[in-house]
């Protein structure tokens, strides 16, 4: 699957972009990705529990060893690879009976999410106010310039520290396929807080050349 060679970083350069861009407008790549993504960090978490308390358990009373630490191939020792597959088990079982039905039962669901709308091409860091929800996030709608030239489109949202948090790229034939140019970019509720962001959009040529064409401050508050 490639939401899951996605998550171990197995595709190519041209392949993750390429996945980037499908996903982009793809809900099911989409969902698959978010789940796939609990399953590794719940994975993350217990393993190494479940490794720490094997080797507790393993070590005599007397004076300890200064412990080491504990990487991907000792999980695989006689100690504890049973506990630990079947922490893994168990993990796998949730994500089948529990989050994921519920993750699909919720993408299957009609849902009304704050939109604002605004034309890309203001520079000078131009402020617009941004409702959003807090499980759900919020949508922009953005119109982009018609006849541009440009093959593809890069979103950059940044923190109020100037810190990156993500990226995303859109095939310009993508951008506003309707015919309008507009195209609805959805923030993801999670790790959203009330405060000021910044998104700077830019398009790319034939030659790889980019331009930015917008950055605005948003300033996201939840409309409660």
């Amino acid at each position: 699957m490639a939401a899951e060679r996605y998550l171990l970083d197995e595709l190519t350069p041209e392949l993750r972009d390429a996945f980037e861009e499908h996903a982009f407008d793809c809900p099911e790549c989409t969902l698959d990705l978010r789940t796939g993504a609990a399953f590794i960090n719940a994975a993350k978490v217990e393993l190494p529990k479940l490794a720490e308390a094997s080797a507790e358990s393993s070590r005599p009373d007397t004076a300890q060893p200064l412990r080491k630490k504990m990487d991907w191939q000792s999980w695989l020792r006689p100690a504890f690879a049973i506990p630990a597959f079947a922490a893994l088990l168990a993990v796998v079982s949730y994500q089948n009976f529990a989050t994921i039905p519920g993750l699909r039962k919720a993408a299957s669901e009609p849902s009304v999410l704050p939109s604002t709308a605004f034309h890309a091409g203001t520079r000078g860091s131009a402020h617009t106010s941004v409702a959003a929800d807090r499980t759900q996030g919020a949508v922009l709608s953005i119109e982009l310039p018609q006849e541009s030239g440009y093959t593809s489109y890069a979103f950059d949202l940044y923190d109020s520290q100037g810190k990156q948090i993500w990226t995303r790229t859109v095939a310009a034939s993508t951008a506003g396929s309707g015919g309008d140019g507009i195209v609805s970019l959805v923030i993801p509720g999670k790790g959203v807080v009330e405060g000021s962001y910044t998104l700077a959009i830019s398009g790319a040529d034939a030659q790889g050349a980019h331009t930015e064409i917008d950055r605005r401050v948003l300033d996201v508050h939840f409309d409660d």
